[in-house]
């Protein structure tokens, strides 16, 4: 079985990124397919998006009936993966897909592996970081890795590469940002294996976009302890 792989781009009103996004991506040369998955903007990024679907065979694009979040519009693209692997790129230019390349060659045909892209670990180049962020996230991975006796260093970083399998058979529940927590919880629970592999990062200010808040970060405060205790 060849290895091959798939990037899912969520993305709700990101028109002044999300050409640039794919571009990066598609300039990486390592996709089979790129998944468009449009939650419902209202700014005209779609026509963006359904022009480059048009312009290259191996994009998709899709639509969501209503606006619900970053999770919603992954469930929305499961079924649709047919790579070997499987990675989530977030389309507001703070991640780079440079780092999905790297982290594609540690992956293998083997199901019980997870190639997580941290944003805390080793010298790579992050920038404009918000303190409040910043700290409450090592703060939440701290707790993450104690209630699930399994230290990592990021739960909240976008770049989750697994294999698809797992991620088409995932019963997900989480609507919006606690997706990360969620798909980290129930690998772990698979006793996977997790290598990190250290990314740059490039924090983009909220006059420019930026949409998680505080009330996000109670709620995946909450959700750590909900799925530790879950049984699915």
């Amino acid at each position: 079985m060849e290895k091959t792989l798939t990037v899912i781009i969520p993305f709700y009103n990101e028109k002044n990124s999300i050409e640039t996004s794919v571009n990066r991506v598609i300039n990486e040369n390592i996709s089979n397919e790129i998944i468009l998955v449009d939650d419902c903007s209202d700014d005209g990024t779609d026509q963006i998006a359904k022009r480059l679907e048009i312009n290259f065979e191996n994009i998709i694009y899709i639509k969501t009936n209503k606006n619900k979040g970053k999770g919603s519009a992954l469930a929305r693209a499961q079924s649709m993966v047919s790579s070997s692997h499987v990675i989530v790129h977030d389309a507001d230019l703070e991640y780079f897909p440079s780092d999905i390349s790297e982290m594609f060659k540690l992956a293998d045909l083997e199901e019980d592996k997870l190639i997580l892209g941290s944003r805390t670990i080793g010298s790579k180049e992050r920038t404009n970081l918000y303190k409040f962020t910043f700290y409450g996230n090592k703060l939440l991975t701290k707790l993450f890795s104690m209630v699930n006796n399994y230290k990592i260093s990021d739960i909240a970083t976008c770049y989750q590469l697994m294999y698809a399998s797992f991620f088409k058979n995932l019963d997900i529940k989480e609507k919006g940002f606690g997706i990360e927590v969620e798909i980290l919880s129930k690998f772990i629970k698979t006793k996977g294996n997790i290598i990190e592999y250290p990314i740059n990062y490039e924090a983009r200010s909220y006059e420019d976009g930026k949409k998680i808040k505080l009330k996000d970060g109670i709620k995946i405060f909450l959700k750590i302890f909900k799925y530790r205790i879950s049984t699915n």
